[in-house]
């Protein structure tokens, strides 16, 4: 391999992020703040509510717990910088720094698709097997599979950041979108990486479509187990439980598969940044409404802790 005369850890990249007139870059910093903050807001909301309610230390809000988590580490990994390159017109992110964020970047993702995957076991035995869910979903189990979801993402993600790390960067150092994203990364690097992207491919086939397919296949029985119920309230309340998972997923999923099934390109067009945005940062967002708005559990422990707050303050 040759080496690249100007190569070196200290060198830096250039994120393009979106291109506007000033004050299209300052109506962008106002929108993705406003969405920041209410992904925060959130999902903060949705993790101490979890934590702090005994009602609601149930396996489906455990593993939204997780997802909360997830969505707090996503967010806070792209959104910091992309607000100071909008405000500061500092397009610059060191070698290590585009490094910790790709790190972060691909732990959330899997972490995502992890979890997502857990959910969806979670409801199919919810449905399916409802006297044998609590035996099974056991609180043992729980941690396990959450353990594991974290772990084999954390692996994952650390892996494929130390295989990007150690190629040479000779062509350009402009990534064109709003994160060191790992597609970009590998087609701006002058290094042959041909085995890189065999792996890629390898690990869209096992982490993106088999957990795809997985939960796929988990609703598949699911709606079939809901179908026999004889009663049309009870197919409802059933079909209610998973409704607010099934709808994450299809947040989750359909932007990223149509950015898996665009013809690859040497350059991230604005429509590539758009749907990245729209489940990188949007999401996010989404998921705690999605899961509170109808939710009677989440509005009863939160007017449980807003009594009980109350009741700090008066004494």
């Amino acid at each position: 391999m040759t080496a690249c005369p100007n190569q070196s850890a200290e060198e830096e990249f250039y994120i393009l992020a979106f291109t506007a007139s000033p004050v299209g870059q300052f109506s962008i910093f106002l929108g993705v703040l406003l969405m920041y903050l209410l992904t925060i807001l959130g999902n903060l909301t949705i993790i101490i509510l979890v934590y702090v309610t005994p009602d609601l230390h149930t396996p489906m809000y455990f593993f939204l717990f997780n997802l909360s988590l997830v969505d707090v580490a996503s967010s806070s990994t792209y959104i910091p910088k992309l607000l100071m390159i909008t405000l500061t017109q500092d397009h610059k992110i060191s070698f290590d720094g585009c490094m910790i964020q790709l790190f972060f970047n691909l732990l959330c993702a899997g972490g995502d698709n992890f979890i997502l995957t857990s959910m969806s076991y979670d409801r199919y035995l919810a449905i399916c097997k409802p006297l044998q869910y609590y035996l099974i979903m056991s609180e043992k189990r729980c941690a396990s599979m959450a353990a594991s979801c974290w772990m084999i993402a954390a692996f994952n993600s650390l892996m494929l950041s130390l295989l990007i790390s150690v190629l040479l960067f000779c062509k350009s150092r402009d990534i064109d979108n709003f994160f060191c994203d790992l597609n970009t990364m590998i087609s701006l690097s002058s290094s042959d990486t041909k085995s890189r992207k065999i792996l890629l491919l390898f690990e869209d086939i096992v982490f993106g479509f088999i957990l795809f397919a997985l939960i796929i296949t988990s609703y598949g029985f699911i709606f079939s187990n809901i179908v026999k119920i004889h009663s049309r309230d009870g197919r409802l309340k059933a079909f209610s439980t998973c409704v607010s998972h099934l709808i994450t997923v299809i947040l989750f999923y359909v932007p990223s598969i149509f950015l898996y099934l665009k013809q690859e390109s040497e350059h991230t067009t604005e429509q590539d940044k758009l749907l990245s945005m729209l489940y990188l940062v949007v999401v996010p967002m989404l998921n705690p409404l999605v899961y509170s708005l109808r939710n009677k559990d989440i509005w009863k422990a939160f007017s449980k802790v807003k009594m009980a707050r109350r009741k700090i303050l008066r004494h």
